[in-house]
């Protein structure tokens, strides 16, 4: 079981001697037998929900993740060495495990598919270590915990092998560091060592995490309910970062000079464009956001780009990461942007500090926007070009994982504030109109554009097919599906327009989420479609890419490949967010 040790300074690389020799070792370990090791903490794992997911940190040979999957899991199992991955990958093609290259302690590709863990298995590996690093390493694991979740670890005892460095893991040190991040020390167990080496004896440790462990439930509900407010702007500013971590999650990067060491900065351009949709509404049907406030007066981001924006009667949607906007449209949105990041900089989030504390929750980070242009893409690193919001690492965990809670809570504030403050200057308002006016709007459901790429290609003479079933199409038979389905996550992005067949989207999959050996099995038909539909053709090659970059947790310059990878994973968050039922048809 590999395991990296970043930065470590002790001669030999334990990735490198596990990837040299990782047939034989991945041999030697993948064995039924040795599964023993776990004979007196098994109970605790078995009978998992349904939908419960389990990581496995350094999986080696893939023998845990199988037994995982196989007790009930969805397994995520990270392996840093590459030939010990693919020789895991090789021996259990199970669809229940998804394999991934990541490494303690960071795990930053693990942290930045926003999911959280019902169990989490660090067997063989925390030997590997460096000590140094401990304490950074159970602090990132348990973030990565549930409520209730299980943290699962092996402390080896005894002299290493040639090639492959390893420090003492004491039990005190580890018990320590579990105590220190609100982790419950559950079970303690000592056993022998299963491949029978000399000296060699194993401590396996079960960590309970008893609730959501970072406090910032506590510190959002502060915010939002207690905190003296001369304006809307604080929940303007959390709402915002809220729907940040709802629907564009993968534009959050590890912030690695702040205070808060598993800080993430989103970009400020976009925590300005949700703000201007949040507020245009309630400006423009005079709503007050502040004593004595009524339409643009009086409310310091409201200057000539907002005031544009809203004469133009521009729809708030069109302000949605991967939008385009020319001439005039452009140039008000531009400034419409650097008016709010600077007010949201100097306002809220200067403003909003921890309890009894002078500190800031949040930290902008302004630049200078680039060059005005005639045209305007909402795209990622444009939207970077304003500068950056560092979001502590737990308040973003907790807006990621309890946004579904978060947001009516900050929607009853906001709307009752309003309503004080329109009482205040003698303005009746009919019930439900301030809730009506903060409602979160999408662009309309529209399968225009599939239907539009289908239709060419058909008539073109190309063949379409039906992405789940793989039968020819034709005109009339034509169904658009999006595969992430509408009614869970509005997003008509590109790489979720599928061609259907229209028997099989209207009768069987509806709503319904795809399950993960269907869209594994899917893969080469969407691949094909991607690439005909979109990615030959230059000017929409570019929008799935803003659109991908935006939505999923993948890079700007993606492979198709990576981008459908991408998709599994956010198919995957979807089903742990929203428990949604899954489509498992026979085609």
């Amino acid at each position: 079981m590999a395991e990296a040790i970043d930065g470590a300074s002790d001669g030999a690389d334990p990735i490198a001697a596990y990837d040299a020799d990782a047939r034989a070792l991945a041999a030697s370990y993948d064995r039924l037998d040795l599964l023993g090791v776990y004979a007196q903490v098994e109970a605790l794992l078995r009978d998992p929900s349904t939908g419960a997911l389990a990581l496995d940190v350094g999986a080696g040979s893939g023998r845990d993740a199988q037994w995982l999957a196989d007790l009930g899991y969805e397994v995520v199992a990270v392996e840093p060495a590459d030939a010990m991955r693919a020789e895991g990958a090789r021996r259990h093609p199970s669809g229940r495990i998804r394999w991934l290259d990541d490494r303690l302690p960071a795990l930053e590709a693990v942290h930045r598919l926003a999911l959280t863990f019902d169990i989490i298995l660090v067997a063989g590996v925390w030997q590997h270590v460096y000590p140094a690093h401990r304490p950074r390493a159970v602090r990132k694991l348990a973030t990565l915990l549930k409520p209730g979740g299980l943290l699962v670890l092996t402390l080896r005892e005894g002299p290493p092998p040639p090639g492959r460095p390893m420090h003492p893991a004491p039990l005190g040190e580890l018990e320590a560091l579990a105590r220190s991040h609100g982790l419950e020390i559950l079970r303690v167990e000592r056993g022998s060592d299963a491949l029978g080496r000399t000296g060699v004896s194993w401590t396996t440790v079960v960590l309970r995490m008893p609730d959501d462990g970072g406090g910032a439930l506590p510190l959002l509900r502060g915010v939002i309910l207690s905190d003296d407010k001369s304006s809307t702007y604080k929940l303007g500013l959390l709402r915002a970062v809220a729907r940040i971590a709802e629907y564009a999650p993968a534009t959050a990067v590890p912030c690695g000079d702040s205070q808060e060491s598993d800080a993430v900065e989103v970009p400020l351009g976009l925590v300005a464009a949700n703000w201007i949709r949040m507020y245009l509404p309630l400006v423009r049907l005079g709503l007050p956001q502040a004593p004595g406030n009524s339409g643009a007066d009086g409310l310091g981001f409201a200057k000539a780009g907002f005031r544009t924006l809203a004469a133009l009667g521009s729809p708030a949607q069109d302000l949605r990461p991967g939008a385009t906007h020319a001439g005039d449209r452009a140039a008000a949105v531009r400034a419409a942007i650097g008016e709010a990041a600077a007010t949201i900089a100097a306002m809220p989030a200067y403003f909003t500090r921890f309890p009894n504390s002078e500190r800031r929750v949040f930290e902008a980070r302004r630049s200078r926007s680039r060059a005005a242009a005639a045209s305007l893409v909402l795209d990622v690193p444009t939207l970077r070009g304003w500068g950056a919001l560092v979001v502590p690492g737990n308040v973003w965990r907790a807006m990621t994982r309890y946004g579904a809670w978060i947001e009516p809570v900050l929607v009853a504030e906001w709307a009752r504030l309003t309503r004080r403050y329109a009482a205040r200057m003698g303005m009746s308002l009919a019930p439900g109109r301030i809730e009506a006016a903060l409602e979160w709007l999408e662009p309309q459901r529209s399968t225009v554009a599939g239907r539009s790429a289908a239709h060419r290609l058909i008539t073109a003479g190309d063949t379409v097919e039906c992405v789940w079933s793989g039968r020819r199409l034709s005109m009339a038979s034509l169904d658009v599906d999006h595969c992430l389905p509408w009614s869970a996550w509005p997003c008509d992005d590109l790489w979720n327009l599928m061609p259907a067949d229209r028997r099989v989207n209207q009768r069987q999959k509806r709503d319904l989420l795809p399950s993960a050996p269907l869209l594994a099995a899917s893969r080469e038909r969407i691949l094909g479609w991607w690439e005909r539909a979109w990615l030959a053709d230059p000017g929409l090659g570019e929008a799935f890419a803003r659109e991908a970059t935006a939505a999923l947790p993948v890079g700007p310059d993606a492979a198709p490949a990576e981008v459908f990878s991408a998709l599994e994973w956010r198919r995957l968050r979807l089903r742990q967010d929203q428990q949604l039922t899954e489509w498992r048809p026979v085609l």
